[in-house]
């Protein structure tokens, strides 16, 4: 993507604002996707049939499986209740990773991806489909057969064919159904569906870690400067994501147009353009896949007895060293692999040929691809260094201070809160200019 320079009108805060009272179509958009947000939070807090909810829980928060019950929460806010919407987005998350991981191993997926162009798109998208499926069968059968190791969860006598086959098909049903709704979200809606999503759960999650802050500092004024310390790493962490989410690498592109003179003379003129490379070309998701990858190990322990279950997620706890280590190697694999997806500097150099554009000092073809390669690693690795810190830096300060009510999950939430945030407001920002245009036009 090549942009102008003086290109970048942007609408204001007011005039967003007003636009969003204004204009109906953006109004429904909105209000469309408030509507499945309510919808899918009513979900998460309707209880999975013949399950004492209470047992389940109490379950979560012992035997170290707090801070994976947190991190479940995160994708899943049903999860620590087991609602009908238990699963979430888990299955589709994962199903999405699956896919994106094989597309460049699998010859007909790459030739689907790179050139049916947008029916080949949605050909891998009905494939994610069908493997969001087969996955939330798989959990769905994991966590039923779960519930039997549970003292109190499922009583042994309602523990019978039926139980496990309802069960089975109302948690696959649930996470179909959410998938269904964060697909809705981003036709019909605002924002990535499956990103909002996990945003509302995060935001719906943010009472309950503030009220228990709030028991702990009542029950221990000491930790009133642990309190303090630890909300002002979160600012800073706030206004360094907004910052890194926002840099970008501006790299010159010189094309030549022609025009046609006094007299019928043809002559070219210089134009300056530029191509934007952002710092952190994957924005949240390498941090959302890379928790969720996490997630998977003890989505395959549920099937065997629930002693190696806790084990694996005590060993998986954000506040392990084993979590952290696979933490940083999966944000640096995923900010890699997402910057190969976003862009490929083999078919930039080409398509700037084709439009007879160069980057000043850089000779086009096999240099031109390199040069932009090299820039793309140094961003990448300055983007995966950063997501690396803010992912570990404030759970360091939380285990330092002993305000631990987050779970160490406070740098996930945060990263994830703002760049949804931002990504979020961009689009409104889009759609409010393209309506003003379009208002123009009409005029």
């Amino acid at each position: 993507m090549v942009a102008s320079k003086g290109s970048g009108s942007r609408a204001s805060a007011q005039e967003t604002f007003a636009q969003m009272a204004k204009a109906s179509g953006l109004r429904g958009r909105i209000l469309f996707t408030l509507g499945i947000v309510i919808l899918v939070q009513l979900g998460n807090h309707v209880p999975l049939p013949g399950v004492d909810t209470k047992a389940f829980s109490a379950a979560l928060q012992s035997g170290g499986l707090a801070a994976l019950a947190g991190l479940l929460s995160i994708f899943s806010a049903g999860f620590s209740i087991l609602g009908v919407f238990a699963l979430g987005i888990i299955p589709y998350i994962n199903a999405s990773i699956i896919l994106q991981l094989l597309t460049p191993v699998i010859p007909q997926l790459e030739k689907l991806q790179k050139d049916e162009g947008e029916q080949g798109r949605k050909q891998i998208a009905q494939y994610t489909r069908y493997l969001a499926l087969v996955w939330g069968i798989i959990q769905s059968v994991g966590i039923t057969f779960a519930l039997k190791n549970i003292p109190g969860a499922v009583p042994p006598e309602n523990f019978t064919p039926f139980f496990i086959f309802q069960s089975i098909v109302i948690l696959t049903a649930g996470s179909v159904l959410v998938m269904w709704f964060s697909e809705l979200i981003t036709e019909k809606g605002i924002g990535n569906g499956a990103s909002l999503l996990i945003f509302v759960n995060i935001v719906a999650s943010l009472p309950t870690s503030l009220g228990k802050t709030s028991e702990l500092v009542q029950a221990d004024s000491t930790k009133i400067a642990g309190v303090v310390i630890l909300a002002i790493v979160f600012l800073v962490m706030i206004a360094a994501i907004v910052f890194v989410q926002e840099g970008l690498r501006k790299i010159p592109i010189l094309s030549a147009k022609r025009q046609v003179g006094p007299g019928g003379m043809n002559f070219k003129k210089q134009e300056t353009s530029y191509l934007p490379l952002r710092v952190n070309q994957g924005g949240v998701m390498p941090i959302i896949f890379a928790s969720s990858l996490l997630i998977l190990p003890i989505s395959l322990a549920q099937y065997a007895n629930n002693e190696v279950a806790t084990q694996i997620a005590i060993a998986l706890s954000p506040t392990s060293w084993i979590h952290t280590v696979l933490y940083v190697v999966l944000i640096f694999f995923f900010s890699y692999f997402y910057s190969t997806l976003v862009i490929n500097p083999e078919d930039l150099s080409k398509n700037l040929k084709k439009m007879g554009a160069s980057i000043p000092g850089v000779r086009p073809g096999k240099n031109t691809s390199d040069y932009v390669e090299r820039i793309i690693n140094r961003l990448t690795i300055i983007g995966a260094v950063f997501l690396a810190a803010v992912a570990l830096v404030p759970t360091a300060v939380e285990q330092a201070t002993g305000i631990t009510t987050f779970n160490g999950l406070g740098a996930t939430s945060l990263l994830i809160l703002v760049g949804v945030a931002i990504d979020t407001g961009k689009q409104i920002q889009t759609y409010v200019i393209s309506q003003r245009y379009e208002g123009m036009v009409k005029k």
